[in-house]
């Protein structure tokens, strides 16, 4: 029973709160599993993606543009699943569910932040591959230090820019209805199915964003990846084709990860939306893949595995050498 419903929505007061539904609707002992394993999951990814952080900026034989690029991405993972996942396990052992009004702003400009700049980083990220393999010769020159900086940093730039763009549409009508939110943070489109009005013209302005800020990086991740194969099949050995194959596949693991569940969230109709479907892809793409974003680069990569035990060595010989 929700008798603040009816309330609300025969009544013309502004909203100035939330309820986050989330998994208020479990019984008690599976709210505590789904703590226990938030929690493991939420703690293996920030423990991965900061180690991945510390050797790719502090390992000399990691200092290369592909590296670079994998420590922002690992950063940007840590500020993607903070945005979340930290309130969710609040509200799994809490009664009190809700949220103010600029409580759920705020989540939702920085899941636009974080969620838009990984797009953009993703797409340079395989045009690094693609100038490492097909032009291997002027490889520093394009990727210098400069362009790569130049790179992350537009990446955080148009995320904070489009972040604004989707953060007004998104609230620009009144909300005088229904406060619940069928899920565990602030989605966009969940939220827009809540204002007062025809929200309809938001969604359509947030599906055409949806395909510029996804489909365009995804047709520069294919163009890049199509000559890339097209090049090694062309003129690697068979020992180079495996290591080359090997490296693009950690990368494309992660695109599909992250983009198939966000493509699913805000370039399918509403009518096609639901608790029971919006939760599970919204916590493929807030806890899932950053999560396995470390996981996939670390086991795909001799490199990676090699800095990591190094890391690791480091600190158990410094802890043996304290005792």
């Amino acid at each position: 029973m929700r008798p603040q419903t009816a309330d609300l929505r025969n009544s013309s007061s502004t909203v100035t709160e939330f309820i986050l539904v989330g998994f208020e609707q479990s019984s008690p002992s599976t709210r505590a599993l789904l703590f226990s394993l938030f929690l493991a999951l939420y703690s293996l990814a920030m423990a991965m993606n900061g180690l991945i952080i510390f050797i790719t900026w502090t390992d000399p034989r990691l200092n290369s543009p592909m590296y670079f690029f994998l420590g922002h991405l690992s950063f940007l993972d840590i500020c993607f699943i903070t945005t979340t996942i930290p309130q969710m396990l609040i509200h799994l052992v809490t009664k009190d569910h809700t949220v103010s009004f600029a409580s759920c702003m705020t989540q939702m400009y920085l899941v636009f932040l974080v969620g838009v700049a990984e797009c953009i980083l993703l797409a340079f990220m395989a045009y690094d591959r693609y100038v490492a393999i097909c032009h291997p010769l002027n490889y520093a020159q394009i990727m210098s230090q400069q362009v790569c900086v130049r790179l992350v940093c537009s990446s955080w730039i148009f995320g904070m820019v489009n972040g604004i763009f989707l953060e007004y549409m998104s609230f620009r009508n009144p909300f005088c209805k229904d406060n619940h939110i069928e899920n565990f943070f602030c989605e966009a489109p969940i939220v827009i199915a809540l204002s007062c009005g025809d929200p309809q013209f938001s969604m359509k302005l947030i599906f055409l964003d949806a395909i510029v800020v996804l489909l365009s990086p995804m047709v520069l991740i294919v163009t890049s990846y199509a000559r890339i194969l097209t090049s090694i099949l062309s003129r690697a050995s068979s020992s180079g084709r495996g290591k080359t194959f090997s490296t693009c596949a950690s990368h494309l693991t992660v695109v599909i990860f992250f983009y198939t569940s966000a493509m699913f969230s805000y370039m399918n109709p509403r009518s096609t939306h639901g608790p029971d479907k919006d939760k599970p892809f919204s916590l493929l793409y807030t806890i899932i893949t950053p999560m396995c974003n470390p996981i996939i680069y670390s086991f795909r990569n001799k490199e990676m595995k090699g800095a990591m035990g190094r890391a690791l060595g480091r600190g158990n010989l410094a802890q043996a050498e304290s005792v």
